[in-house]
Order: structure tokens, then sequence, then C-alpha cells
């Protein structure tokens, strides 16, 4: 566990307190789950980017042309946007 000493603006402050006991968690426990949580998306959201850059178009639309074109199974159709 390490500690930084992070300053916050006080209305920023006050809300998050606010938050924290609303959920029933310290102060503590409330940002450093908020933390977490942005460091886990950020993580996510690299990867998917990573992903991408290697995608190849022409090689995903060769697998798509290979499927067969048949009705969708009842319950699976799509409706019609209006």
């Amino acid at each position: 566990m390490s500690n930084y000493p992070l300053r916050l603006p006080e209305h920023i402050m006050e809300q998050a307190r606010a938050l924290a006991l609303d959920s029933g968690t310290s102060l503590n426990q409330f940002l450093g789950s908020i933390v977490a949580e942005k460091v886990g998306e950020l993580r996510a959201m690299a990867d998917l980017e990573r992903r991408a850059a290697r995608a190849n178009p022409k090689a995903a639309q060769g697998v798509l042309a290979r499927v067969p074109d048949v009705a969708p199974l009842p319950g699976d159709e799509i409706e019609a946007s209006h």
C-alpha cells in the first residue's frame, strides 16, 4: 500500500465525502475504488485500441462473405427502425 498527498478543490472533496458516506464506505475506500475503476477503464481502452490497430478489415470481410444468407431464427429478428 502506498500513500499520495491528494489535493482537491473543496467542493469536489465535499461531494466525495457525501458520496462515500452515502455508499457506507470511508473516504479512503471511496477514492481508492474510483481510482481503480478509472485505471481499469483506461487499461481496457488501451487494450481495445491495440487490438483494433491489428485488425485486418479485408480478412474480416472475407470471413463475413462466407456466412450463409439465411433468415434469422425466430426471436432473433432485428426490428426495422422508424
